[in-house]
């Protein structure tokens, strides 16, 4: 799905809510809503008003990393975004180099073998740019902070050479990004942020390196006191968890493989809601595909833990989430497809469009979309 549309560049949130100006907070953000393909505007601070006892808001506990470090590959800077650590112990790693601006852009001069084609939710001009960008090649060495080793080994998917499996020496991952890493920063965004920024009211901390590298954003602007209110007017939450990996910044392709966690009282909950009439709302992109990679073709959810590579599209649809609040995307996004499956085009056309005319801001510092049945 791509939407006929085109964002302006002044439509993206440059800073978080609560930098642009005094006594502001992070509900201090816009809302839109759609109930089909009827629009309203509202402030994030109402969603109170607008769910009703008995909704259930299923929630992402994955907390985000600090995935971005510097290194050099031979005399060349480079900037590593850590983005999935894998049953073996390697990381999926995408290299990408300085820009300038204090942000990052893709690595030009290495030929990859699987350029991303245009179905693959690319652009053809990005893919091939993308083909020429690639981390590799392998066998490729990179030079961490405090002496740590990096070693591309192979793409960690056939639809590409964006992202590769490396191996690490010399230290715990985990101990690099906490000492050296910085949050994942894209051209849009004003200036660094610190790691608090990019962490939801529902992150759990992680012992163990753990998390997402970039922030599961629809959950942004909750804050403890909105949370509060919620309970106390009868709506419910259900904690998942999802590790999200690296978004591509020229191609926006399907996600890759991710690890999940829907845990036994989370998926007792959902089955009782739903059957109970209530109405099972996902906050964020990441919480949909948990919860849909747990549902069988039944419709039950079931407790599950594991890797998934369920992409939700229109004809594969969803058994279980009936709403869905999430951030804005672009209009090229493959995350759009799963918009449709739960709402529909129309509903997804006409509330863009509106967007768009009432200069929401888009990305993770931006305003949210409801969709509701």
């Amino acid at each position: 799905m791509s939407l006929a549309l085109r964002v302006p560049e002044e439509l993206s949130a440059r800073v978080p809510a609560e930098q642009r100006g005094p006594g502001l907070e992070r509900d201090d953000v816009r809302l839109l809503v759609s109930r089909g393909t009827e629009v309203s505007h509202h402030r994030f601070r109402e969603l109170p008003g607008l769910l009703r006892a008995g909704d259930l808001l299923v929630v992402n506990t994955s907390p985000t990393r600090a995935a971005a470090v510097d290194g050099r590959v031979g005399h060349a800077r480079v900037v590593v975004h850590f983005s999935t650590r894998g049953d073996d112990g390697r990381w999926a790693v995408e290299l990408r180099e300085p820009d300038g601006r204090g942000t990052t852009r893709a690595r030009a001069g290495v030929r990859g073998r699987g350029a991303l084609s245009s179905a693959a939710g690319a652009p053809a001009s990005a893919a091939g740019a993308l083909s020429s960008a690639a981390g590799g090649p392998a066998g490729a060495e990179v030079l961490l902070p405090g002496g740590a080793r990096l070693v591309l080994e192979e793409p960690s998917s056939t639809r590409g050479e964006r992202l590769w499996w490396a191996r690490v020496s010399g230290a715990e991952v985990s101990a690099v990004l906490r000492e050296h890493g910085r949050p994942i920063r894209y051209s849009y965004t004003e200036r660094d942020q610190p790691l608090s920024v990019y962490q939801t009211v529902f992150a759990l901390p992680s012992g163990d390196g753990t998390g997402s590298a970039e922030m599961p954003s629809a959950a942004r602007p909750f804050t403890a006191r909105l949370v509060a209110e919620l309970v106390s007017r009868g709506v419910q939450f259900a904690p998942v968890a999802l590790h999200t990996g690296v978004a591509s910044a020229e191609a926006h392709e399907p996600p890759y493989p991710e690890w999940f966690s829907v845990p036994e009282a989370s998926a007792r909950l959902i089955n009782a809601v739903d059957a109970g009439g209530g109405r099972v709302i996902a906050v964020g992109t990441t919480a949909v595909r948990a919860v849909e990679s747990a549902a069988g073709a039944d419709g039950v959810v079931r407790a599950r833990a594991g890797w998934t590579d369920l992409v939700v599209t229109p004809e594969r649809g969803v058994r279980v989430v009936e709403g869905l609040l999430t951030g804005l995307h672009e209009p090229e996004a493959s995350h759009l497809l799963m918009l449709e499956a739960v709402a529909g085009r129309a509903a997804i056309d006409r509330g863009y469009d509106a967007a768009v005319r009432g200069r929401y801001l888009w990305h993770e510092f931006g305003d949210v979309h409801l969709l509701l049945p």
